[in-house]
């Protein structure tokens, strides 16, 4: 099957989150499926410029926006099984960063313009169309309106995967003429609420929507989670379903992770405890080899729960336990947390920054993860924690449900604590059953070996979108 992977972001190239690792996992595992895979992105500026010399440059055309007329390079390179197409414009895209600038709409209506017209130069018309939230959103839409006509575009199935619906890419309807250029006949498609809303459009065009958690996909049609698009979405949800994500479970592997202390294994738990202490070490904690350690990789921002850390934080840190979190974000958060750390400097560090390297540390020396989200479509720090036997104490929400079940002692089963309700002392109580369950040796070990026994892989999710695509 010919499939057309479209995203604004993927590792190794440019990455600011999880989409970003999904665009890279999900079509190395297509291909290796059998599948004939290829992800097409923007050529930022940012992208990393070791692969700049690899690239073959393929030709150019001119692509239509409303009224505007702007040029398309189109690059290309094969990494890990997978042919990557990169759409040069350096108007829109020769800036620093993805994202963040006032023009972003216009920018990501072009780029899904331009990844259909460049199919001629890809010399590749694919069997499914493959789109990823927002930024890609409208492409089923102008497949339809400009391009269905066409012999080689009229059996091109299409399918969009909606990683967070909080951004939708909406803005002022003026656009939806002037630069999306569609034509009165299909404006109502890519309005919603007096406004022009790119993910909106995406979900009407698309044959088939998927988020990244069957439970998110049943939690985005009711109002709390929905951003306003419950209604939409209720009249869809014939089209709508839910595919865990996977990790790549070669990157992230506690067996050959270089930024490790030391390396090991579900076979060789005991050398993970080289880990905590290297890691207390490096951040400034008393080593302390019997306390609990609680760790957090995350972005300081409410959906992940702060507020609800900050509320109780001096009952978390009057327990025996200590702390560290790594991440940045909204300022109030980064303040309120390193005023925190000020007071309790032997049990609590926060590390206001980003690294891959401190994060793996974080997940290899910590003996718990806490995720406490508001909402999580799917979640990867969760996964990424039981691959490294830190124990996930997280909410009922979304991917988080779907992939840690609670412990149950009685029958040795599960592979984290959770919690239901968006409750700062609920949360509180899933941390003071971590800690209990934390002195029994015998369950605290066996709970390890069940969270590190998980299959978090690909492969699982990618044979499930290789029937969705099928199915369309």
């Amino acid at each position: 099957m010919k499939i057309l992977f479209a995203a604004s972001e993927a590792h190794p190239f440019i990455r600011t989150g999880g989409l970003g690792d999904v665009a890279s996992a999900l079509p190395i595992a297509l291909a290796k499926e059998g599948q004939d895979v290829r992800v097409v992105l923007p050529l930022y500026e940012d992208i990393r410029p070791e692969f700049r010399p690899i690239m073959t440059f393929l030709g150019s055309t001119m692509v239509w926006l409303g009224w505007r007329q702007q040029y398309a390079g189109l690059f290309m390179l094969r990494l890990d099984g997978v042919v990557w197409y990169f759409i040069d414009n350096e108007y829109y895209f020769k800036r620093r960063g993805a994202y963040g600038y006032y023009d972003d709409g216009e920018r990501f209506a072009y780029f899904s313009k331009a990844m259909l017209e460049l199919m001629p130069l890809m010399d590749f018309f694919p069997d499914v169309l493959h789109v990823n939230d927002w930024q890609t959103a409208l492409a089923p839409l102008m497949l339809d309106v400009f391009y269905r006509g066409r012999e080689e575009y009229k059996n091109i199935r299409t399918l969009l995967t909606i990683h967070n619906i909080e951004f939708q890419g909406a803005m002022d309807k003026f656009v939806i003429g002037d630069v999306f250029g569609l034509p009165p006949s299909h404006e109502r498609v890519a309005e919603y609420k007096g406004d022009a809303n790119m993910l909106k459009a995406g979900i009407e065009s698309s044959d088939r929507v998927v988020t990244v958690s069957p439970t998110y996909a049943k939690e985005i049609l009711d109002p709390y989670y929905s951003y306003g698009l419950e209604g939409i979405l209720e009249a869809r949800k014939y089209k709508l379903s839910g595919i865990i994500n996977g990790i790549d479970t070669e990157r992230y592997d506690p067996l050959s992770d270089k930024a490790l202390f030391k390396n090991y294994s579900v076979k060789s738990i005991g050398r993970r405890a080289a880990n905590k202490t290297g890691l207390q070490a490096l951040i400034g904690l008393p080593e302390a080899a019997g306390k609990p350690l609680i760790g957090m990789v995350t972005r300081l921002t409410s959906q992940k729960g702060i507020d609800l850390i900050l509320h109780v934080m001096e009952d978390i840190l009057v327990m025996d336990l200590q702390m560290v979190i790594l991440g940045t974000g909204d300022w109030k958060y980064e303040n309120a947390l390193q005023e925190m750390a000020k007071r309790y400097p032997n049990k609590f560090a926060v590390l206001v920054s980003f690294s891959s390297d401190l994060a793996s540390k974080i997940y290899a020396g910590s003996d718990m993860f806490l995720m406490p989200s508001k909402y999580e479509p799917c979640g990867l720090s969760q996964l990424i924690a039981m691959r490294y036997g830190s124990i996930p104490i997280v909410r009922e929400t979304g991917g988080l449900k779907d992939t840690v079940l609670p412990y149950n002692a009685a029958e040795g089963t599960g592979t984290g604590i959770t919690f239901k309700t968006y409750n700062a002392f609920d949360m509180l109580d899933a941390i003071r059953r971590a800690v209990a369950l934390y002195e029994d040796k015998v369950q605290w070990k066996r709970l390890i070996s069940n969270a590190m026994s998980v299959d978090p892989s690909w492969d699982k999710s990618a044979r499930e979108y290789i029937k969705l695509y099928q199915s369309i």
